[in-house]
């Protein structure tokens, strides 16, 4: 990638302008933002290729605006956690944190964690440019702002955060055959290897709520030997 765009999050100026300038020294393209509110519009105005946030920050904090990001752009996220909050790190990453850095670190690794973070993010399949909000396949349709799944019966199956992350990567990228590395990268990031989150024991549990036979999948298919693939149309809808 050519010159990067990397926005930096932290309330605190002794460490943000450092941070960019080193960065910047190293081929990078940096933008500054102090806390949440500064950080969405920078989001809303800018094409930003990835994120280093503080979660420590007055106001709405890191792992909320992690949150948000994850569910309203593609854009990846490394947090900056204190040493002594493991349960921050842990937060982090299951609200969609590709990647974290504990406080006090060194400039190095973090560079090298960016480059990594990015290397794999521009290695992923990318979803269909839309501004759908709803995606309809199948009898079903799912509605991305109350995040719900919806029968043609006008029932709601209701689906828990990682269901729901891993059927939205796959409506927005019907007929790619998808491995479970990179499924994992596109619902979890780094995440996913620390928790007991299989990519096949979510497809399964996927498949009994959206299948009509789970045994015989007509929309979720096993590609034998390199993932899976959404085999059904979608149709997007505003």
């Amino acid at each position: 990638m050519n010159e990067p765009h990397i926005l930096v999050v932290d309330d605190h100026r002794d460490i943000r302008e450092p941070l960019a300038a080193y960065l910047r020294k190293h081929g990078m393209r940096v933008s500054q933002a102090a806390d949440a509110a500064a950080t969405r519009a920078s989001l809303a105005k800018q094409a930003i290729d990835l994120i280093v946030l503080d979660v420590m920050m007055p106001g709405e904090d890191g792992l909320s605006l992690c949150r948000h990001v994850r569910e309203t752009h593609d854009t990846p996220v490394i947090l900056l956690t204190a040493m002594s909050d493991e349960t921050d790190r842990i937060v982090g990453l299951e609200v969609g944190a590709d990647d974290y850095v504990v406080k006090p670190f060194n400039p190095r690794e973090l560079l090298a964690r960016i480059k990594n973070v990015l290397r794999r993010a521009n290695s992923l399949p990318r979803k269909r440019e839309t501004a759908a909000k709803q995606y309809a396949f199948d009898r079903w349709t799912l509605d991305t702002r109350r995040r719900e799944l919806t029968g043609e019966d006008g029932i709601a199956v209701v689906l828990s955060t990682a269901e729901f992350r891993l059927l939205l990567v796959l409506v927005e990228r019907p007929h790619l055959v998808l491995t479970r590395d990179q499924l994992l990268d596109l619902t979890s990031g780094r995440g996913a290897q620390l928790f007991d989150r299989s990519i096949d024991n979510q497809i399964s549990r996927l498949r009994r709520k959206v299948e009509k036979d789970p045994a015989d999948p007509k929309l979720i298919k096993t590609v034998w030997g390199d993932g899976y693939q959404f085999a059904a149309d979608v149709e997007e809808v505003p």
